[in-house]
């Protein structure tokens, strides 16, 4: 942790009647919330009275057991209210995400409110417009950078059972149960005093990868049968979903978390890509094996980003043409 930035944060840390905000990515992962919600915890037991957790949309059913849910406001069911919050903040916390462009519908209210503007993640390319940075690629996730945060503020002893939780659940589910992005020996040091606070990592596991619905479970299948291409010449392989398909299955969000790595576990496969079609868009998950750099594939021609080996972001293009614009990116070697 850089000693000048924690110094800084400490003395944003000040004043308890401040209104505080902490807000997360469009639609956010187990990384975003479980980092969100393992900072409200500390700042609720730190006499923070004024504390509200701002997502830009719903997330899935399978985080819904970490302490402090119930408090998080959806934007898009509460529009008024998330906006409100974030232009009446003095401290507003951005956790796992470094562009306001990443919260969607929030991103002028984030450009024009006045707080002070806290970044803590750890994806590459950060940009300017944030006063205080936590800022760390080699993290396994935003998760380690809360915990790394608290830790230096107040102590390792400042995190509870609740926070713990909240900041495994981070870490567990954006390194893929540490198969991959976890080879610092800190993170598992991290995860150890966590476990030591009482996180109870099977159980933690069976909350969030064993509570699928039979739905899911089909549409999984159909998924892997019906709707996976294989392009073996350029080592690739993509499974699309279309607004029909979704239907059939009755599907909810989060039913399609991980569908996408089924494609990479083939062998031989260096690239794989999920389309999924939304209203006025085509949503794109991007994961990949080696040096191959989905980042600079979702930055570059899918208005998005995210990390080296698994990044995201959306074609305005109809199902059709976006598969066959991938398909001619593949063929040509975008890489």
């Amino acid at each position: 942790m850089n000693k000048e930035q924690i110094e800084k944060l400490g003395r944003l840390l000040l004043d308890k009647t401040q209104a505080i905000a902490i807000v997360v990515h469009a639609n956010p992962d187990g990384d975003a919330i479980g980092s969100a919600l393992g900072l409200y915890g500390f700042l609720r037991n730190e006499g923070f009275a004024h504390v509200e957790v701002v997502s830009p949309n719903a997330y899935p059913s399978f985080l819904h057991w970490m302490p402090g849910n119930a408090s998080v406001i959806i934007a898009e069911k509460a529009g008024d209210k998330a906006l409100s919050i974030i232009s009446n903040a003095d401290l507003l916390f951005c956790l796992d995400f470094n562009g306001f462009g990443r919260t969607d519908q929030l991103e002028q209210a984030l450009e024009k409110s006045k707080a002070d503007k806290v970044m803590i993640d750890h994806h590459p390319q950060p940009e300017d417009g944030f006063d205080v940075v936590f800022s760390d690629t080699i993290a396994s996730s935003t998760a380690e950078l809360v915990y790394e945060c608290i830790a230096a503020l107040k102590g390792g002893d400042a995190v509870t059972l609740e926070m713990a939780q909240c900041l495994y659940a981070g870490i567990v589910t954006d390194t893929g149960s540490f198969s991959y992005g976890c080879n610092n020996p800190r993170t598992y040091e991290i995860v150890a005093r966590l476990i030591e606070k009482g996180v109870d990592g099977a159980y933690l596991h069976r909350l969030i990868y064993s509570t699928y619905s039979v739905d899911r479970m089909r549409l999984l299948g159909y998924c892997l049968s019906k709707k996976l291409e294989v392009i073996e010449a350029h080592q690739a392989a993509y499974i699309s979903l279309t607004k029909k398909d979704l239907e059939r299955f009755n599907h909810h969000e989060g039913d399609t978390e991980g569908v996408v790595n089924y494609a990479l576990d083939i062998r031989g496969i260096n690239l794989a890509a999920l389309f999924m079609e939304k209203d006025d868009h085509v949503k794109v998950s991007f994961r990949s094996a080696g040096d191959l750099d989905v980042n600079r594939l979702a930055r570059r021609y899918y208005h998005g980003g995210g990390h080296k080996n698994a990044a995201g972001g959306k074609s305005l293009e109809n199902m059709e043409n976006t598969l066959a614009a991938f398909d001619a990116l593949i063929k040509k070697g975008f890489f």
